[in-house]
């Protein structure tokens, strides 16, 4: 499956001060599948060494952390040279060694000739240990999501789809293939952009087996928290992580501790969440109480919102298959609206725009609010279908005058009082 990382790791490759890279992101997007066939393609050779399935590797860096007994260590360990400049070395589930993960500050001020990249999927979690040294400054950090709507095209061999869906976002013209893109789409949502997922489902198709492999992948989750946080602090991961479905399910989005809890409170769930975004399983979406530049300026840290990193695992904590959403059932229409919020918020992050929503005194809410890197505010509001009307969007735009607007809904391309309308199919283009 192509992937847009490749461009990433190229740039990391030819770069003149090339750092170990560090690629972050939840488990099951993808890391180690693409780092090892950038390998293939890019260097003669690739030295990998997966710490969770290789503990004696550990061993290696419990004496010092000097790159040059390390190197010569890890090729007696594989009967193969590593060689500067010819060899990716590829250093998997990283954070299970703590050691390995310091290591990389000594790589790269001594052995900067070596390629060295290094993936996990609790990458973030592993920072905030206090026993452990973390390179800061010392490593390139790339986070890698799951696969977004174009990559999924790509995937499903529809690169015409891709060329013109950006053609009429560039062009702001009617997409003769609007109702053929908006299935894709529906199909999207269902199926998510976990790779094993998707593959399953482009080569089998059946729908079965893919709601199995997202549960799978949830359960993977639950056991990380399992496995890397304490009896209590996993307790309260799990019932924040659990009542994500049900927050998302309110008319108001806004996550509420006594969702979770009849009484809950912040302080006893704060480190939960915390816990959830550093893993990368969800994405936070804050709340600004101004459109002004900076928007992070007027962001409340109390009021957030929280996304699931995939539409598909998110339609499997629904206990909703797929194929409901192709049929456009009644569970399609109870969930579509909370489904396509949730999906442009993870293609904004994709994107790497940071998204917040406002809200002015309850009486108005804007589903997005973005900052372009001209620092151009821009107001996003997401419906599920062709019924756009929005008092919301229009007083945000009477009172702060955005220059752009947008309006992302099941219409295809077009302006309409002054609002930009972009397709649910088109929010890979939204790149600003």
């Amino acid at each position: 499956m192509e992937r847009k990382i490749e461009k990433q790791l190229s740039a990391w490759k030819s770069g003149v001060n090339r750092l170990p890279l560090l690629l972050q992101g939840a488990r099951q997007v993808g890391k180690t599948y693409s780092l090892i066939q950038f390998g293939r393609r890019n260097y003669k050779n690739v030295a990998y060494f997966n710490f969770e399935s290789s503990p004696g590797l550990h061993e290696v860096f419990k004496r010092d952390l000097s790159p040059v007994r390390i190197f010569r260590e890890l090729s007696a360990f594989l009967s193969a040279p590593i060689l500067p400049g010819d060899t990716l070395i590829i250093f998997d589930e990283i954070q299970s060694c703590e050691r390995a993960l310091t290591s990389l500050k000594y790589f790269a001020e001594e052995a900067p000739q070596y390629h060295l990249a290094a993936a996990g999927s609790l990458l973030g979690v592993a920072i905030n240990r206090e026993r452990h040294s973390f390179p800061v400054g010392r490593v390139q950090i790339i986070t890698m999501h799951p696969m977004d709507f174009e990559e999924f095209l790509l995937a499903r061999g529809n690169e015409n789809a891709v060329s013109l869906i950006r053609e009429c976002f560039t062009n702001n013209e009617v997409c003769t293939l609007h109702e053929l893109f908006m299935d894709e789409y529906r199909i999207y949502i269902g199926v998510g952009g976990m790779p094993q997922v998707l593959n399953e489902f482009i080569s089998s198709g059946d729908y079965n087996l893919v709601m199995a492999l997202q549960k799978n992948i949830i359960g993977a989750y639950i056991a990380d928290m399992a496995k890397y946080a304490g009896l209590t602090e996993t307790v309260r991961i799990m019932a924040a992580f659990n009542s994500i479905p049900a927050q998302l399910a309110k008319v108001n989005r806004k996550f509420q501790y006594k969702i979770i809890k009849s009484g809950a409170r912040a302080s006893h769930y704060e480190a939960a969440i915390d816990w959830l975004i550093a893993s990368a399983t969800v994405n936070k979406c804050l709340k600004v109480s101004e459109g002004h530049v900076p928007l992070n300026a007027f962001s409340e840290a109390g009021s957030f919102k929280i996304y699931m990193a995939d539409t598909g695992l998110l339609c499997s904590c629904y206990g909703v298959s797929p194929l409901i959403f192709q049929q456009e059932s009644a569970a399609w229409q109870t969930v579509k609206g909370i489904l396509a919020e949730n999906y442009v918020a993870n293609a904004l992050v994709n994107l790497d725009i940071i998204p917040y929503y406002w809200e002015s005194e309850g009486k108005a809410e804007v589903d997005f609010i973005i900052q372009n890197q001209s620092g151009d505010i821009i107001p996003i509001e997401v419906k599920s279908s062709e019924n756009v009307r929005s008092k919301s969007l229009q007083q945000f735009i009477t009172r702060y005058k955005p220059a752009l607007s947008l309006r992302i809904s099941a219409k295809n391309f077009g302006y309409e009082n002054n609002i930009r309308s972009v397709p649910l199919y088109a929010v890979f283009c939204v790149g600003y």
